[in-house]
């Protein structure tokens, strides 16, 4: 299965500048595994210690949000785009 990951600006850096990236995973645990695989240094900006998804990192797959899902394990189909959005904070 492969997916679009869209990288937000913050993290571009990890990819050279491209926006999106195609790679290979059936679940957002997978695809996450193998942007890391293919761009080193989005787990540790994405993931905290305890293998959960950081708290101010939202993940969405076509649009849904995968914390409301089944979270890191939420189903990717194939050609399917997943969105990293950071948190933003403010009043």
């Amino acid at each position: 299965m492969t997916a679009t990951v869209r990288v937000p600006t913050t993290l571009r850096t990890l990819t050279a500048g491209e926006s999106e990236v195609s790679v290979d995973g059936a679940t957002v645990r997978e695809t996450l595994d193998a942007l890391e695989a293919a761009h080193p240094g989005f787990r540790e900006r994405l993931i905290d210690d305890d293998g959960n998804l950081r708290r101010f990192v939202n993940v969405f797959v076509d649009d849904d949000d995968i914390r409301f899902l089944d979270g890191l394990d939420t189903a990717v189909p194939d050609g399917e785009t997943v969105a990293i959005v950071p948190a933003v904070a403010g009043g």
